[in-house]
C-alpha cells in the first residue's frame, strides 16, 4: 500500500501535460509531521498542493463508501480533519478546507 504514490507518480510522470502535477502524488501521503511516507518529508518541506491533495483525499475516502465500511459522514469526516491538523495535516490547508466546505453548505 505504502507504494501506491510511486507508482502513481511513475505513470503520470512521462505524460506531458500531467508531469508538472506527479509531485502532488508522489508526495500526498507525507504527514505534516514528518510520520508519511515515501520520503519522511515535514512541514513546509511538502509542497503545498500534495498538502492540499493530503486533506482532500483524506475527506474523500472517509466520506465515500467502501466495501468494508460506510462513509463517516461529512460531520465525522471533518472532526477527523480538524483531529489530524498538525500531525498528519497541514494546519491552515484544514482550516481553509473546513472553512470552504461549511461555507458552501450555508449558501
Amino acid at each position: 500500500m505504502k507504494v501506491h504514490p510511486i507508482i502513481g507518480y511513475n505513470i503520470i510522470v512521462h505524460i506531458h501535460f500531467l508531469s508538472e502535477i506527479a509531485p502532488l502524488i508522489l508526495y500526498h501521503q507525507e504527514w505534516y509531521n514528518g510520520q508519511g511516507y515515501p520520503e519522511g518529508l515535514k512541514g513546509e518541506e511538502i509542497p503545498l498542493g500534495s498538502r492540499i491533495t493530503s486533506v482532500i483525499d483524506a475527506y474523500d475516502a472517509m466520506t465515500s463508501d467502501r466495501p468494508y465500511r460506510k462513509s463517516l459522514g461529512k460531520e465525522a469526516a471533518v472532526e477527523e480533519l480538524i483531529r489530524g491538523s498538525g500531525t498528519q495535516f497541514d494546519p491552515r490547508v484544514v482550516d481553509v478546507f473546513v472553512y470552504i466546505l461549511t461555507t458552501a453548505e450555508s449558501t
